[in-house]
């Protein structure tokens, strides 16, 4: 009896591309080739300078003094960056997949927002305006791509979700039932007019950050938020040594290099290795 299998395909996966999209994509994905980390580094200020023009255009004093500038700077960053997408889209092996993938989506979202804006009437609501400009500081995230720290970061951050989000459904459970505990000890009077916000107070007590805007009044009450505050010093450790025993596996399990082969242009050799593993041609030192 056959059974099926799903095969995941990264992007980058495939036959070899025409020379040219070959030397391309070397130099848009190899981040250890001279010229990969010139463009890296282009690219993570050009992305840098477009969020800070996107938040000197929300400064209200700014923006009446240098609105042309700025929209100069913005467009140009946003013809530079749709340049980029396009290229991206042209050397990789499996352009479905990039655009299917998380940061295929931010380069289309740091971009569209633009392009989008164009279709919206001056007479139209400024808060749709206002929404879609805050959808290029996405850009941002396009950083990370760039750092291999940040990757090795964002690796362990994805080994160990499912552990923190089992955490969380704990302390949502504990949060519910103090919030609701409380919502029966306590009064109208002192603030808990409900149990979504005695469920409110009890985050911010459990979390140690303590508003103050809702306190109980009762020794009862009172007897429940210290015992919310003194659980919340232990609970607040927890997700932190999860994430930190996973980054410590995640950094001993990727210690590869990240140049790609000038051959065939695939990543991720041994840190020792002369020659690419997929290929055999010599890896440049």
């Amino acid at each position: 009896m056959k059974t099926s299998k799903t095969i995941y395909h990264h992007y980058n996966d495939g036959e070899t591309l025409a020379p040219w999209r070959e030397r391309l994509n070397t130099i848009i994905f190899g981040a250890e080739t001279p010229m990969g980390r010139g463009f890296d580094v282009l690219l993570s200020i050009s992305i840098m300078c477009s969020v800070i023009v996107i938040m000197l255009d929300s400064v209200e004093a700014v923006q009446n003094r240098y609105a042309q500038i700025l929209y100069v700077l913005e467009w140009g960053f946003t013809l530079l960056f749709t340049l980029e997408y396009g290229l991206r889209l042209i050397s990789v092996r499996r352009p479905w997949l990039y655009f299917k993938s998380f940061f295929g989506l931010v380069d289309l979202v740091s971009i569209l927002p633009s392009y989008l804006i164009l279709l919206f009437p001056g007479a139209q609501p400024m808060l749709a305006i206002r929404i879609l400009r805050l959808l290029r500081v996405f850009r941002i995230l396009k950083l990370s791509a760039y750092m291999n720290e940040a990757q090795v970061m964002m690796m362990a951050l994805s080994k160990s979700s499912r552990k923190i989000m089992v955490f969380l459904y704990s302390v949502i459970m504990l949060v519910v039932v103090f919030g609701s505990l409380v919502y029966v000890v306590e009064s109208r009077e002192a603030g808990f007019t409900s149990i979504p916000v005695s469920v409110y107070w009890a985050i911010v007590t459990l979390t140690t950050v303590g508003y103050g805007d809702i306190s109980p009044q009762t020794p009862l009450g009172q007897m429940l938020a210290s015992t919310i505050m003194i659980m919340g010093y232990g609970i607040i450790a927890v997700p932190t040594g999860i994430y930190s025993a996973e980054l410590i596996r995640t950094y001993t399990a990727e210690k590869v290099r990240n140049d790609a082969c000038p051959d065939c242009g695939e990543t991720g050799h041994d840190f020792d290795a002369d020659f690419c593993k997929y290929c055999g041609h010599a890896l440049e030192d």
